[in-house]
């Protein structure tokens, strides 16, 4: 069993209060999964640090509904708790048309009731037509109870309870105005979790906060997973390659079932970072450059030459470079900050990268113009962008871009050279398996061309 996390809007406190409750539960166990609704990355990111396991994203779109099942299932058979943060508001999903790929939609794709933050400052009695309303527009949904947040005073919890009394709708927390806590953020949401130096500090704060204003009574068996865990993993047979990751500050946007597939796929995964190492892993036959925040570590990855020019040298030979967004940007011949900046960064794309005001955001249909080491001409795939940077056009693009439920092209985007794949759109490999296969077959094509001259 498990639950979901729901808000009855965004930035009503979905985050603080998933995070003290895994906090919370993570003193009781080692062995607490966490699910984020949607495509984020830097949710995730505090989902693990606070666990200890990598965090799974359950993304109908970029997946498909039975990926989420079988995602959900496998993780949380391995868990002794499991929890599920969700995605903006309760049925806000990837369009206006319908919830598809909302947290309501997730929360019916796998049974799962659902604990509603409600956001009660200047409410009181009203706080119950909110309520009422979230739980009867769709009658599918389950409702385990209502989280109060921003609650004023003994007298305003007074007032809200009695509200609330006649949906028999139970309430499994209470959060004080004081008890807010405030993760930093900038352009694209919170501070990862690697540039925050007093971590564990807010952590332990949440795990006050988990511990002391929630109902444990009540709330501990829905959170319960029924079925015996077991640590066993697939084993496959593949030749082994050697695929390099950029993992430091700069990038560190990975979803975990991307990893995962290649290393079932036959890929030992080899951390460096661009940031602070002078050359790339020895034997790499692969490179994979996921998002991040280069912008904000462009002085630092400029200063860099010596892995400036490994990655050069790498991707000039032939190397298979897979590269995402942030990505992109550092294989462009310079990044140009917000204050206007230039940085050069390794020059293998014919382009610049300048930061802007305008946020890109959203799902993409795309369909492949080219052949890459991941797509093949003709190919349609999901993917999503979150970027405010942009690049100068390509004139052979990689994509063809459509929005959600659209027919309308939006742009055409990406990059193709060498033996490169890049572009903005983020991809999910889970329902796209073909994908990584392809990226290891051309890593394992290299490696046996370096090992042949």
């Amino acid at each position: 069993m498990s639950i979901i996390i729901a808000g009855e809007r965004s930035g009503v406190g979905k985050t603080t209060v998933t995070l003290a409750l895994l906090a919370a539960l993570r003193q009781r166990s080692q062995r607490v999964q966490s699910f984020k609704v949607g495509p984020d990355y830097i949710d995730p990111m505090f989902h693990s640090y606070v666990t200890g396991r990598s965090c799974r994203n359950l993304d109908p779109v970029l997946t498909s509904e039975s990926y989420v099942q079988q995602c959900f299932e496998q993780q949380s058979r391995e868990a002794e708790y499991a929890l599920v943060e969700g995605v903006m508001g309760l049925f806000d999903g990837a369009t206006g048309v319908d919830d598809f790929g909302s947290t309501a939609h997730v929360a019916r794709v796998l049974d799962l009731p659902i604990l509603l933050i409600l956001n009660c400052s200047s409410l009181s009695r009203s706080i119950a037509a909110i309520a009422h309303g979230y739980r009867t527009f769709d009658p599918r949904l389950k409702f385990a109870g209502v989280v109060l947040n921003r609650v004023g005073s003994d007298r305003h919890l007074e007032l809200l309870t009695d509200a609330l009394k006649p949906l028999n709708l139970p309430i499994l927390g209470v959060l004080r105005r004081q008890d807010d806590i405030v993760i930093p953020d900038r352009h694209l949401g919170l501070i990862p979790t690697a540039e925050l130096a007093d971590l564990n500090a807010l952590v332990d704060r949440l795990a006050h906060l988990g511990e002391t204003c929630f109902d444990w009574t009540n709330l501990l068996p829905l959170l319960e997973c029924k079925t015996n865990y077991s640590t066993l993993k697939p084993q496959f047979s593949h030749p082994k390659i050697r695929l390099a990751i950029a993992q430091d500050a700069a990038f560190s946007f990975y979803y975990a079932d991307n990893l995962d597939l290649l290393k079932q796929l036959g890929a030992e995964l080899v951390e460096w970072s661009p940031l602070k190492d002078s050359e790339l892993p020895k034997g790499t036959q692969g490179l994979y450059f996921g998002g991040g925040f280069p912008e904000v570590f462009a002085a630092e990855l400029t200063q860099n030459h010596l892995a400036r020019h490994a990655v050069q040298t790498a991707i000039r030979s032939g190397m298979p470079t897979y590269a995402e967004c942030g990505g992109l940007m550092y294989l462009c011949e310079q990044i140009v900050d917000f204050n206007e900046r230039s940085h050069p960064m390794t020059g293998i794309l014919p382009t610049t990268a300048t930061m802007g005001k305008r946020l890109t955001l959203g799902y993409r249909q795309a369909t492949a113009l080219q052949n890459s080491p991941i797509v093949q001409v003709g190919d349609r795939v999901w993917g999503h962008e979150f970027h405010r940077s942009t690049v100068t056009a390509s004139e052979q693009p990689l994509f063809n871009l459509r929005g959600y439920h659209s027919n309308i092209p939006l742009k055409s985007e990406g990059w193709q050279r060498y033996q490169v794949h890049a572009s903005y759109t983020h991809l999910h490999f889970g329902a796209q398996p073909e994908l990584p296969m392809r990226f290891i077959q051309h890593c394992l094509k290299y490696g046996d061309y370096r090992t042949s001259v």
